[in-house]
């Protein structure tokens, strides 16, 4: 099964057996394919032209800085769009989870990143259970999950700033390590994705969950688990948010409702289908989505480069979305419960 079909033979003339045929590319095929790297390069260049010192003073360490917790939220996102669903809750766990390892750090050591990672999992397995087996749409049941998750931080922390105050040295390698000039974090989201990608083009459940996006009446009376591979979609989600959790921890030392983590829904979204994940489920490149990050994080300093007040930065990620699903859509749906 091939989850990013982009050829498609066309007969030159009137059907027959000893006629040529011709390789044509589809428009979203191509986006998919090459879309994302295109236009991390196209915006790279940009600002490396309004602003050179970008990239003389170590303006892509920087970027990647910013970009691995988008990265990470980008592709339990992409993962969850894939089946055919959303996740409005994942940037809400993102900061749960960060304030759970915060105060699991000093007691438990290294099992506390392990302890918030379960912890963050369960919660997208609900998720996806409730989704699933509830035939609640997800797009209704994460909103309620985000003020849920919301409310438990707010109590977590007696609604102030949570910080971390011992053992976080087990976390300082992941900002205070570079390999090849990039932080190590950045390197993580990486392999999360080369290992997703694996996923979903190798295995069994990776195509059923391509399959359910697709289309998810045609994936059940193929005889797949589709309610389960949702559930195990929104796991992903969850242990995903978690790590970038632990991103957080790592930079930040410290965790808050309205501090880092705490807005990376909307870049998180616009990460995902910027990298060639169709908001109509069946299509995405975990790979691509790197890119996808990048560009997202790139976008702050380009704006900024072209005169754009940081207030307007979500009229530019908004922007981004709309021209991103127009490019992935295009397929015929079928009427059930996503």
């Amino acid at each position: 099964m091939t989850h990013n079909a982009v050829l498609r033979p066309e007969p030159l003339s009137a059907p027959s057996s000893g006629k040529q045929k011709r390789v044509t590319l589809r428009p979203a095929g191509l986006w998919q394919t090459v879309g994302p790297v295109a236009v991390f390069i196209a915006l790279f260049a940009l600002v490396a032209v309004l602003t050179p010192t970008f990239v003389t003073g170590g303006g892509l360490g920087i970027l990647t800085v910013q970009a691995a917790p988008i990265l990470l939220v980008a592709l339990g996102q992409a993962m969850v769009l894939n089946v055919g669903s959303i996740d409005l809750s994942n940037a809400a766990t993102v900061v749960l989870s960060a304030m759970i390892l915060a105060q699991a750090l000093e007691p438990l050591g290294p099992a506390a990143p392990l302890l918030t990672l379960v912890v963050v999992t369960l919660i997208g397995a609900v998720n996806g259970f409730l989704i699933a087996f509830g035939q609640i749409p997800s797009f209704a049941l994460t909103l309620g999950t985000l003020g849920i998750v919301q409310a438990a931080s707010l109590e977590v922390s007696h609604a102030t700033t949570v910080y971390a105050t011992a053992n976080t040295d087990l976390l300082a390698p992941l900002f205070g390590t570079a390999l090849v000039g990039l932080p190590l974090a950045f390197w993580v989201g990486v392999v999360c994705a080369v290992v997703l990608w694996a996923v979903l083009r190798f295995t069994r459940s990776g195509q059923g969950m391509t399959a359910v996006g697709l289309n998810e009446s045609g994936a059940l009376f193929s005889g797949l688990r589709t309610r389960w591979l949702k559930v195990a979609a929104f796991a992903l989600s969850g242990l995903l948010s978690g790590l970038a959790g632990v991103l957080v921890i790592a930079q930040a030392g410290a965790a808050s409702s309205f501090g880092l983590g705490s807005d990376l829904l909307l870049p998180g979204i616009t990460a995902a289908i910027v990298g060639g994940t169709a908001i109509t489920g069946g299509v995405t490149n975990p790979i691509n989505i790197v890119f996808g990050a990048l560009t997202v994080g790139l976008v702050p300093i380009g704006a900024t480069s072209v005169g754009i007040s940081p207030q307007a930065q979500s009229l530019v990620y908004g922007l981004v979305i709309i021209v991103a699903v127009a490019l992935t859509m295009g397929r015929k749906r079928q009427g059930v419960v996503k």
